[in-house]
């Protein structure tokens, strides 16, 4: 075969469609052999496989390709379609959007200027303008697709940087001295991504102010209003405030609605741009978003329509590969402040719709049809009915911790279920607080070895608690009793063990 037979042409279409068929039959098979979500494969053992492996000597033949894959990656993957993965926020896939990553990677488009995409560029238009009227912003909104939560989330924050310089009291004074004076609020249950932020857009991470929460881990209003008011006294300038709807652990959502108050607040600061006094409002939705397709929780986002940004997570609660994300403005005039024009891409003179100009890439996937192709097969209904599904049964799992006198009895639970997350650990009435800890952390260790089930792990109260991040609709209450048991047999083995080694 010569070198540009490997090469996708209007020439080699046969050649690409036995390739493709070879590796859908192949997968097909591994799935329906899976018997886990994990192998339990350690990180030696697994480089003890990869290592030997040399590159400059091809296997020149697509089956020899696809058993190498097996057996360096696909029989060790972890796989998240499986009811008994609850770890992180990872979703399975709708074959729709499976569908449409075939013509993603084969035309393999570029996102940034329309002589690259054409009718690419207008279909991501059209599902930004479609997520803005779902958040309820006006007709004035706009955004764009980005690779995930944490840069959607630098994102919305280097916009909040820039409106901040224009509001500043004193646009003289050097750019250094007026980041050294900007703060931002989030809480601690906000992502980390935050600090994150921060580092990247020279404020550091100390200009993060941590607004303390409520019982139910939800930023306090109160709280907020009191550090926005100290932050200006101080002489300093409140960059943004960060509301999380839907923390990774908890799945808590801050009161959008009464945070919004607080930063529409008239604070008597003079300004140029927005009202006066007004901070930045940036919603982290990255987990919530899915909230937005659903019928019977989108009042859980009540006040989001009030934001200056929000990030929304597809390739999380709207069950798309990865990656899939947006950032949406309620006034398209910030994003100005990543716009930069290059002559031989985007000049100042360009007519045609660039979304370069909108975006902190140049180079970008069209993510946006997995979306698109998921709309238009699915509706947006059904996406939040799966979403919907979720939260059901981590609700069910929370009562059944609650009332099983059985099992139960030696779990304690976190707090009651917002959205699809259960924090929880094996605690019987005998173990002391700093001995549940250490026994929980080599639970979650046991758990992911044996690759029968996966789970997560957080802190909670300074201790070490296991968690579940329910995302799979096909999973059942059974499904995840049976990683409870999993979780309780190993803890009791673990205490027995203990108890035998003090004896």
């Amino acid at each position: 075969m010569r070198h540009t037979d490997h090469l996708f042409t209007a020439d080699t279409i046969g050649t690409y469609a036995d390739a493709m068929q070879q590796g859908v039959d192949h997968l097909v098979r591994h799935v329906e052999h899976l018997q886990q979500p994990f192998s339990g494969v350690t990180p030696t053992a697994s480089a003890t496989k990869v290592g030997p492996v040399d590159l400059d000597r091809p296997l020149g033949d697509t089956a020899e390709a696809l058993a190498e894959l097996s057996e360096l990656y696909l029989d060790d993957a972890v796989w998240f379609h499986d009811p008994r993965y609850a770890a992180h926020l990872n979703c399975p896939v709708v074959v729709p959007a499976l569908l449409a990553e075939v013509f993603v990677s084969a035309v393999n488009s570029s996102l940034d200027t329309w002589d690259q995409s054409a009718g690419g560029t207008l279909i991501e238009r059209k599902l930004i303008d479609w997520t803005v009227a779902r958040v309820g912003f006006g007709p004035e909104g706009d955004g764009i697709f980005t690779s995930g939560g944490t840069q959607s989330n630098l994102q919305a924050l280097l916009l909040a940087r820039g409106q901040a310089f224009l509001e500043e009291t004193d646009p003289t004074a050097p750019m250094a001295a007026t980041l050294a004076r900007m703060r931002i609020f989030a809480t601690a249950e906000s992502h980390f991504s935050v600090q994150k932020a921060a580092n990247l857009l020279g404020l550091g991470a100390e200009a993060v102010v941590l607004v303390p929460t409520d019982p139910g881990h939800r930023m306090d209003p109160f709280a907020l209003a009191e550090a926005l008011d100290q932050t200006r006294r101080a002489g300093l300038l409140p960059m943004a405030v960060v509301a999380t709807a839907g923390t990774t652990d908890l799945g808590a959502i801050d009161p959008i609605d009464r945070i919004a108050d607080v930063c529409s607040a008239p604070a008597g600061v003079p300004g140029r741009g927005r009202q006066e006094g007004a901070v930045w409002l940036h919603v982290d939705a990255a987990y919530g978003g899915g909230l937005l397709a659903s019928t019977r929780r989108r009042h859980l986002l009540t006040g989001i329509e009030r934001a200056d940004s929000v990030t929304i997570d597809y390739h999380k609660t709207w069950f798309q590969p990865v990656s899939a994300s947006a950032i949406v403005v309620r006034d398209r005039e910030a994003l100005r402040h990543v716009t930069w024009h290059a002559d031989y891409l985007n000049p100042r003179s360009a007519v045609l719709p660039n979304q370069v100009d909108k975006s902190m890439q140049t180079t970008r996937r069209f993510d946006a049809l997995k979306l698109w192709m998921t709309l238009r097969t699915m509706g947006a209904d059904a996406v939040g009915e799966l979403f919907d599904r979720s939260i059901d049964l981590a609700q069910e799992l929370f009562w059944t911790l609650h009332d099983d006198a059985g099992i139960g009895a030696d779990f304690e639970v976190a707090m009651h279920p917002t959205l699809s997350t259960l924090v929880f650990r094996f605690r019987p009435s005998a173990v002391g607080e700093e001995a549940a800890s250490r026994l929980n952390a080599r639970i979650r260790q046991e758990v992911f070895a044996g690759g029968r089930a996966v789970v997560a792990g957080t802190t909670f109260h300074h201790g070490t608690w296991l968690k579940l991040t329910l995302l799979n609709p096909t999973a059942t209450i059974e499904d995840l009793r049976a990683v409870l048991s999993l979780v309780h047999g190993i803890g009791h083995d673990l205490l027995d063990s203990a108890t035998e080694e003090v004896a």
